[in-house]
């Protein structure tokens, strides 16, 4: 009898052996909390709509006054916040793959979608940051708006020069000085783009910068950045490798 009462003891404290070393479940980073939106309703919201969206900071572009412009993104698209009421000691705490909740509306300027100015937030657990997609195939067709504001890549490109043959201006009218957004042009197939180094996101010291002030037209290069939207797209480039 006392071999069997030893028995079933091991047998107990081994399957509690077993229950301890249980791993609890993960928490859901995807899951949306209650009343936020997934991307999908987002980008079918209105103009004006109200909206609230969870989503990780990538990159921050400018603060003045207040107001916070960031890139943002989750697993299943990316978000572009204007002028996000942010104090600057919170702009501080803004890194790159922080988890905020966004209240606000839906906005459209010349295309781009956006979280308008004035938009409230608030910091939560989680963190995430977006891989580049490689958009190399995707460019020149209608699909490519449907990764708008997307951390994104492309190999291959020709560097193909302004209407002057430099291969980069200062500002779109090169009108600009040292400082100013770069803009530089590029071939990929039979389709032609305009990039932008956007002074505010990649300032004169910043390697992309001082990169796309050395290209050359003919250079061969691989970009990353993000799919901003104006009139089309204009990729706002945040690294150039030239091949």
């Amino acid at each position: 009898m006392k071999k069997i009462i030893c028995l079933m003891l091991v047998a107990l404290m081994a399957l509690a052996a077993l229950a301890g070393c249980t791993k609890p479940a993960e928490k859901d980073e995807d899951a949306k909390g209650e009343g936020v939106m997934t991307h999908a309703e987002y980008i079918a919201a209105k103009v004006d709509d109200p909206v609230v969206i969870e989503t990780y900071v990538q990159a921050k572009q400018s603060w003045w006054e207040n107001k916070a412009t960031l890139y943002t993104a989750d697993k299943d698209g990316a978000y572009f916040i204007y002028n996000m009421t942010c104090s600057e000691e919170d702009y501080a705490k803004l890194v790159p793959g922080t988890k905020i909740k966004v209240t606000g509306y839906r906005a459209e300027w010349s295309g781009e979608i956006e979280v308008a100015e004035g938009a409230t937030f608030e910091i939560e657990e989680g963190n995430y940051i977006a891989k580049a997609v490689d958009l190399t195939d995707v460019f020149g067709t209608d699909a490519l708006i449907d990764h708008q504001n997307e951390f994104f890549a492309v190999k291959g490109l020709e560097v193909v020069g302004m209407d002057d043959g430099a291969a980069f201006w200062y500002s779109y009218d090169n009108s600009g000085e040292d400082g100013s957004d770069l803009y530089f042009k590029v071939k990929l197939g039979e389709n032609e783009f305009t990039f932008t180094v956007e002074s505010y996101l990649c300032g004169a010291d910043t390697d992309v910068y001082k990169a796309v002030k050395e290209l050359k037209v003919g250079d061969t290069i691989d970009v990353e950045g993000f799919l901003y939207w104006y009139e089309g797209v204009n990729p706002h480039i945040t690294s150039v490798t030239v091949k």
